[in-house]
């Protein structure tokens, strides 16, 4: 990623980072959106990948992350990280999985017993 000044000023310009794109051409991604490695990830070339692409895929090495963990831990705008996880879409380095609020009913029951022994616990 791009090094930053001692003000925390980004060196290079978010559209530059995104080529001078404002928003993906398609795979619009939701901010809760999971997203984590394709089983092809490891077998596909990254010398065609920006430092940020790269960066994204070795952050999604430790698991899946919805894209607003991916911005916040890249300290990029949601909108940039979405047009690179794009890009890495379209080039099958990611996959995403349902949206982290899409869970089953018996894991929301569990779920939400596990909040309430918690709260009864403070």
């Amino acid at each position: 990623m791009s090094a930053a000044r001692s003000g925390g000023d980004r060196l290079v310009r978010t559209y530059v980072v995104t080529g001078g794109r404002s928003h993906a051409s398609r795979n619009h991604f939701d901010h809760i959106t999971l997203v984590s490695l394709s089983d092809a990830a490891g077998h596909l070339g990254r010398a065609q990948l920006t430092p940020e692409h790269a960066e994204i895929l070795d952050t999604l090495t430790r698991g899946a992350q919805s894209v607003a963990e991916l911005a916040a831990l890249l300290r990029l705008p949601l909108s940039v990280v979405r047009i690179l996880l794009a890009d890495l879409m379209d080039s099958g380095h990611i996959t995403t999985g349902p949206r982290i609020t899409e869970t089953p009913e018996h894991d929301r029951r569990t779920l939400l017993e596990d909040v309430l022994a918690g709260l009864r616990r403070l």
